[in-house]
């Protein structure tokens, strides 16, 4: 992966937590353009650079996202390496339905997935929560094997990923007693665990990200499926220090400035964020990005 500028200093308003990346598990979700893939693979590089054995999974979609933020075209099924101690990839959810009945499930290996995807997309439209049980058997299966020391999951975005979280607690209210219900419930048991999983809600300082993520920190605490949970406040402006404003274009421009910097104050103050990472100015790639975000996120 290419390697992306790094800054000398932090802004005083910025900080990481840094026992986030002292969990086995972190799972990161929002809303649709706020930044969740690169908030992801930024933990994701923070944790290499502070020396762990780093797994990032994207888990929904071919994980273009992810890839390209650490500067790859495409990640698959099976762990890559992006740099020394990242590795990379991206659930497959009918590869990862035979890996879950072959290790998980005691399924003897299969000849073909025709008939057990047949078989599987009936009993997926029956009961509920099969699909999603299937996608985290495979986040926490990488977690339990104990290769890593981290694993990172570019999650579903925040209207969805309630119901991933939660399908281990509802198979077992389906499931009374079974292996089914066993894995189950030490998948629920995983990510309550306080001290090894987190999830990671990331936000912009505007109205409809803000509203969402405040919905979604409310179910949180009504479920109580998760461990752990850090919101970040993404792209967050910073202060301008201005007397006079100047005249013509860079007026124009430290006024809006002011402005938008206003209006993101006031969302903020809606939101109990743990974090906030600036507002990228400039062109950059996907992958100077990440690198700069994961540079206000190292260990101080």
């Amino acid at each position: 992966m290419a390697a992306g500028p790094r800054r000398s200093g932090r802004s005083p308003a910025l900080g990481y937590p840094e026992i986030v990346i002292e969990r086995r598990l972190v799972i990161v979700s929002g809303k649709g353009g706020v930044g969740k893939s690169a908030v992801a693979a930024a933990i994701a590089i923070a944790a290499q650079r502070a020396g762990k054995r780093v797994l990032a999974m994207s888990m929904v979609g071919t994980g273009g996202g992810l890839a390209g933020h650490f500067g790859e075209g495409a990640i698959g099924f099976e762990p890559r390496e992006i740099q020394p101690g990242l590795h990379a990839l991206a659930i497959d959810r009918s590869k990862a339905l035979i890996e879950y009945l072959k290790v998980q499930a005691g399924v003897p290996a299969l000849a073909t997935f025709g008939p057990i995807a047949r078989a599987f997309d009936a009993l997926a439209s029956a009961a509920p929560a099969i699909r999603e049980i299937v996608t985290m058997g495979k986040v926490l299966w990488e977690v339990r094997r104990e290769e890593w020391d981290l694993v990172v999951a570019d999650g579903p975005p925040t209207g969805q990923i309630g119901s991933f979280i939660r399908a281990p607690k509802s198979i077992t209210e389906l499931v009374e007693a079974g292996r089914i219900q066993e894995q189950a419930a030490w998948m629920q048991g995983l990510l309550s665990d306080r001290e090894a999983s987190e999830l990671v809600l990331v936000t912009v300082p505007e109205e409809l990200p803000t509203s969402e993520t405040l919905e979604t920190i409310e179910w949180l605490e009504r479920e109580q499926v998760m461990g752990r949970r850090t919101l970040v406040a993404n792209r967050v402006l910073p202060e301008l220090a201005v007397g006079t404003l100047p005249n013509g274009k860079a007026g124009e421009a430290a006024r809006l400035h002011l402005s938008l910097a206003a209006d993101q104050e006031v969302w903020l103050g809606n939101l109990p964020s743990d974090i906030r990472l600036p507002f990228l100015f400039g062109v950059r790639t996907a992958t100077e990005v990440a690198s700069l975000l994961a540079d206000e996120m190292e260990p101080r």
